[in-house]
Parts: structure tokens; C-alpha cells; sequence
């Protein structure tokens, strides 16, 4: 059964490191949540550790740029692992080939930047689709086109047998107050086409890895019992949590602000209804990080 909190301090005492999501969580791709910079800086101050825990599709000195920008202060955070940063791992080693076709954004090809941590990387080149190896996916060229509108260049790319590099595995993303499509979703459209997508952010493994080993480089080491997942998404930051058998708390008022008809705090029983449906059941719940 999960439990709706009214602040995290209520269960505060319990956890030692927090994995934190950021878009929906701490802000909404325009601007910080208040409470929640409040919040994260209380846990700071009585001795946790806060490691961002995004699947932005970039390196996280990338994510630390866009954080200034939208004022979410440095203090009420450790450190980051992306899933960028994990999937750039495995495309330097050589996942996805040398040659590869790219899909994002313009401010997406940081992506390509070095990898200090990588020994002897894999030498990569941009190339057309009909000459690559592989596909690194950062995202739609549009994030408001719908996905169907790629499925052309998805099937010359499954009738070649490329591998879908996905930095980002989430669905949809809110910016501000307009829904915009993620890499997630064409990661997940070319698999039921039938082609193999490669996934790294959550709730898949890698990131959580990462995410430990950012915890350890800065001298903390965690047991899973003491660290608290925070997200918004059901099938990533809550499934993910589960997956690496650790607790979770879901912020209602993101991503599921409608089905939970959340305002302060989410309907106990529409709540109920949504994680029966989801099949996924968090810890605990709260309407907005506080």
C-alpha cells in the first residue's frame, strides 16, 4: 500500500542518499519548483546526499548549463548521472558501431563530446542513414511531430539490422505547459517494428550504476535500504526503483497530474486506481516535492 506523505521530511530520517528526478520534479524544463529547492536543501543541511538522477540524453555538464539557466541552485544537489552519460559510454565502446546515423536536436550533439573516462574509445562518425552502422537517438528532430511521422526512415533502418542507441528512454516530457515527444518513444516505436533499441536510462541498470559510482567518487557510500528514488514517471523513475530494490517516492503532480487528479496532493483513490492500471506500486506518494 503506498503511503502519501505531506513533505519529504516526514520520511527523511529513514534514508541516507536520495536519487532525484529532475524535469517534473525539481523543475519543469522552464523554471525550479521553489519547495522542492527547499526541499532538497533541508536533506542537504540534516546530512543527505542528493545525485540528480535525469534521462537527459546529454553529458552532465550539459544538464549543469540548462540548471543555471532555469535556477535550480547548486546547493541543493551532489552530483548528476545522466543517461546520456551512460549511453555515450556504451557508444564509445562500440555499441552501436563507428558509422552512425544521429537523431535530436541541434543542442543535442553535445553528445558527441569526448569521454575522458573511456579508454581507447571507438572513433565515430555522423553519417546518412543508408551508410550507417547504427542509430544514436537523442530525441525527435521535432518534439512536437508525433514519432509515427519517422517511421519511413525506421524501416530502411530495421531492413539494414541497426541497433537504436536510446539516451533517453522516457515517453513524453513537460515543458512549461506543452507536452513534447522523447527519445523514448521512437526507441519504443522501432521495437514494435521490430528493430533492437539499446536502453541506458531509467529504469534500466546502467544509470543506477552510475549513479553509485557518482556517490562513491564523492566519498559517500550508501547501502540500497538508505536511498530514496524520487520521480514522476511510473514506468521510469518508480519501475527503475523497483527494479534496484530500493524505495521510491512518486510526485504525483507531474507526469500523472490528470490521472491521479492531483492539485496539492493526488485523490487517495484515484491514485489507487492509477497504480493498479500502471502495476507498478511506489512506497510512497506526494503531490509535489516538498
Amino acid at each position: 500500500m503506498t503511503r502519501i506523505i505531506e513533505s519529504l521530511t516526514d520520511i527523511s530520517a529513514t534514508y541516507d542518499a536520495y536519487f532525484v528526478d529532475l524535469w517534473g520534479c525539481v523543475h519543469n524544463g522552464v523554471h525550479a519548483f521553489d519547495e522542492a529547492v527547499a526541499a532538497l536543501r533541508k536533506v542537504r543541511a540534516d546530512g543527505g546526499f542528493i545525485v540528480l538522477v535525469t534521462n537527459a540524453p546529454r553529458h552532465r555538464a550539459s544538464v549543469e548549463g540548462q540548471l543555471d539557466q532555469i535556477g535550480v541552485p547548486r546547493d541543493c544537489w551532489d552530483t548528476i548521472a545522466t543517461s546520456g552519460d551512460s549511453a555515450r559510454a556504451a557508444m564509445f565502446t562500440g555499441a552501436v558501431g563507428q558509422k552512425v546515423w544521429f537523431m535530436g536536436e541541434a543542442h543535442d550533439r553535445s553528445f558527441f563530446d569526448p569521454m575522458a573516462i573511456i579508454d581507447d574509445p571507438v572513433r565515430i562518425k555522423e553519417v546518412a542513414l543508408k551508410d550507417a552502422e547504427g542509430i544514436v537517438c537523442c530525441g525527435p528532430f521535432d518534439p512536437h511531430a508525433h514519432p509515427d511521422e519517422l517511421r519511413p526512415q525506421l524501416l530502411l533502418a530495421k531492413q539494414n539490422g541497426l541497433k537504436l542507441l536510446c539516451a533517453n528512454p522516457d515517453i513524453v516530457v513537460d515543458r512549461g505547459g506543452q507536452r513534447e515527444w522523447c527519445a523514448g518513444a521512437i526507441a519504443q516505436l522501432y521495437t514494435e517494428m521490430g528493430g533492437e533499441s539499446l536502453y541506458f536510462g531509467k529504469p534500466h541498470p546502467p544509470i543506477y550504476d552510475l549513479a553509485r559510482r557518482r556517490m562513491i567518487a564523492e566519498g559517500r557510500s550508501v547501502s540500497d535500504n538508505r536511498i530514496l528514488a524520487i520521480g514522476d514517471g511510473i514506468a521510469t523513475d518508480i519501475k527503475g526503483a523497483l527494479g534496484e530494490d530500493i524505495d521510491s517516492l512518486f510526485i504525483t503532480g507531474g507526469l500523472a497530474r490528470d490521472e491521479t487528479k492531483t492539485h496539492n496532493q493526488p485523490d487517495p483513490d484515484a491514485l489507487d486506481q492509477y497504480i493498479k492500471s500502471e502495476m507498478i506500486t511506489p512506497t510512497f506518494a506526494i503531490g509535489y516535492l516538498r
